[in-house]
């Protein structure tokens, strides 16, 4: 790095020079900090032929006229005439003035009067042999780079003033081609249409319109040779990370705990940094202040946290850091991860079957994890943090928690261990124990149906491997016992194809027939003891808590048959002692429930027909009364109800039949 700054004091102290020097680097790699604490301190401390240089810098970030650069270098060169403002600066160790503070400097500047009360010094101000002008941003102004390099070449080639220019080229590039492109697009389909082009097949029409693009707006070969005309040297600003990393974590000294925690892992911190494949300097910043604000967080609520979790919690920290905030992936990627569980299982699937659907997490963990064994590497409230810059205490405490129970305590439950590690990270000596504890929890019905289901894929795969004593048939015999005790206490599981798809053994579909049989049969019956449940919940309601019917109706029996879990004759009784204005109530939601969701509550049919049934035997014989009336209008409701879907399945059956 010292090299460069020396070739950059090269190019000031050459006595005559009309071309200017570019600084080329990526975003973030540290380009400005270098110029202010580098190159900037050098210049200034130079002194030839008795004058010593003033430095200009100007950030063409935003500008959107050739003006607004004029006005800075103006101003910068007025202020620093000024000999109050100079004291001051020099007194207060300044060495640039904020844009706020410019605005409000005496506006006597713009008329030739210092703060002071003296006359500008034209001699000094007119005087070019002791400036340096740095521009910095030149691919982020919102003026044609064309145009600002014009403007620059002024200064250089008329008044050979040093200048020198600090961009990322590479967006510059890109910029260059992307600018208007939809206008171009349509110039040069415009164009190729006069031709007779458009309607000729010899070459792709994606790549004949590239090309008149290239052709008629071809920016890239315009800044070719203006940067060939101005630019004299261009220098690679590659700068030497593990020196600068260890520069940055310096500002967390103030912090005991932290600073040890961080110096100690500084391999971590640079591997990691190396690993994201950027050379953004400014992202690992960020991600380190977010690394702070979780260390203290769990320093103080979980103070004996294992040091390899926290090891896991940086890399974590700056890997997603990089991952979202440098455009790498869009922010959805990792959404819907709930927790290291899922994510682990994610892994399993994706190594073992191939599953391309997961590609990129499994790139990502063999990226940031490559060399780096831990059990535990996803925390949902890191990700969530970094994402969306909201730091929940309710995630944090859950992640948390799991991790003291399980993985930093070393109990993991050793069905979990089957279900999200790669069985072959496994000793023997372990597997031996996990196996006999596993079907001791399955015979004694103790784990979720569901999980019982995916353990005998594995379970089938060991015995074909001969890893396990059992035969099929043995096993067979085993799980689908403690599917029947676990079908007493277990829920039901709604989402079963993509819990099925984190098996991660292939080849055993055959096994698994009989047991998915059974599985569904019983995960059918839950489902009905649920949903028995609700319906119990929810017309209990009726008629003393009607609000509260109303509004769980509608937010959780919408959508399910609830009525075919309730016994009509009792439906009815609750109904008739409801005030006449809620039976209006419960007809019209009845109506408009079976127009949007007649599918999913097609089952209840039989015991809305029931119902209505019920209803018009209790009305026989009744006097009128309003509430007889509205008693016989839900009657005939029902019955419109059930028309419908006499009318729909009719319409269904000949839609089938043709």
């Amino acid at each position: 790095m010292e090299d460069l700054v020396e070739s950059i004091l090269d190019y000031i102290r050459s006595d005559y020079t009309d071309y200017a020097v570019m600084i080329n680097g990526e975003w973030g790699s540290g380009k400005t900090h270098f110029w202010n604490n580098k190159v900037r301190k050098k210049i200034e401390s130079m002194q030839l032929n008795g004058k010593r240089y003033t430095t200009i810098y100007m950030s063409l970030y935003g500008i959107s006229n050739l003006e607004e650069i004029s006005k800075k270098i103006f101003i910068e060169t007025t202020q620093l005439m000024d000999k109050n403002l100079r004291k001051y600066m020099d007194t207060h160790e300044r060495t640039v003035i904020p844009e706020y503070a410019k605005t409000g400097i005496d506006m006597a500047n713009l008329f030739g009067v210092t703060q002071n009360g003296d006359k500008i010094n034209y001699d000094e101000f007119f005087s070019t042999d002791d400036k340096v002008l740095c521009f910095d941003d030149l691919e982020r102004a919102n003026v044609d780079v064309i145009d600002i390099l014009g403007y620059i070449n002024n200064f250089v080639e008329h008044d050979h003033i040093k200048t020198i220019i600090i961009c990322n080229e590479k967006e510059l590039a890109t910029k260059l081609k992307s600018s208007n492109l939809e206008m171009k697009t349509f110039i040069a389909t415009y164009l190729l249409d006069k031709q007779g082009e458009l309607n000729k097949s010899d070459i792709p029409m994606v790549e004949k319109i590239q090309d008149k693009i290239e052709h008629v707006f071809d920016k890239a070969n315009d800044y070719e040779r203006i940067k060939e005309k101005l630019i004299g040297e261009t220098f690679e600003y590659a700068p030497k990370f593990d020196y600068i990393i260890n520069g940055i974590l310096m500002r967390y000294e103030s912090n005991p705990d932290l600073i040890r925690c961080l110096r100690e892992n500084t391999g971590l911190i640079i591997s990691t940094f190396n690993k994201s494949g950027t050379r953004n300097l400014r992202i690992l910043k960020h991600a380190l202040n977010d690394f702070k604000k979780i260390y203290e967080m769990v320093n103080k609520s979980y103070p004996n946290i294992n040091n390899r979790i926290m090891q896991t919690m940086l890399i974590f920290t700056i890997a997603i850091s990089f991952e979202i905030k440098a455009g790498k992936i869009t922010k959805d990627k990792f959404v819907n991860i709930k927790d290291n569980e899922e994510y682990k299982a994610i892994l399993v699937s994706s190594r073992i079957l191939m599953d391309n659907r997961q590609f990129y997490i499994k790139e990502f963990d063999n990226n940031y994890y490559y060399n780096f064994k831990s059990e535990y590497r996803f925390f949902k409230f890191i990700e969530y943090y970094v994402r969306t810059r909201i730091f929940d205490m309710k995630l944090f405490k859950e992640n948390m928690e799991t991790i003291r129970n399980t993985v930093d305590t070393e109990n993991l439950p050793s069905y979990k261990r089957l279900l999200t590690e790669e069985y072959w990270k496994i000793s023997d000596e372990q597997f031996e124990v996990i196996i006999r504890e596993v079907l001791q929890q399955v015979l004694e019905g103790k784990l979720k149906l569901i999980d019982i289901v995916k353990l005998f894929a594995y379970f089938s795969y060991f015995s074909r491997k001969g890893l396990i004593g059992y035969d099929l048939k043995t096993l067979k015999n085993l799980f689908l016992n403690g599917m029947k005790v676990s079908s007493l206490t277990s829920e039901y599981c709604p989402k079963v194809k993509e819990e099925l798809g984190k098996i991660a053994i292939g080849d055993v579909t055959e096994d698994m027939d009989e047991i998915l049989e059974n599985f569904n049969i019983l995960n059918d019956q839950l489902l009905d003891k649920m949903y028995t449940e609700k319906a119990q919940e929810i017309i209990k309601c009726i008629p003393m808590k009607m609000e509260t019917f109303y509004e769980r109706f509608y937010n959780e029996g919408m959508k399910i048959p609830i009525f075919k879990y309730y016994d009509p004759l009792q439906l009815f009784q609750r109904i008739s002692c409801a005030s006449n204005e809620d039976i209006v109530l419960i007809k019209e939601k009845l109506i408009d429930r079976a127009d949007r969701y007649s599918k999913e509550i097609e089952a209840e049919m039989e015991n809305i027909k029931e119902l209505k049934r019920v209803i018009e035997d209790y009305l026989k014989g009744k006097e009128q009364s309003i509430k007889i009336v509205m008693l016989k209008d839900l009657a005939d409701s029902l019955g419109d109800i059930l028309d419908k879907y006499k009318k729909d399945k009719l319409l269904e059956k000949d839609e089938n039949i043709v």
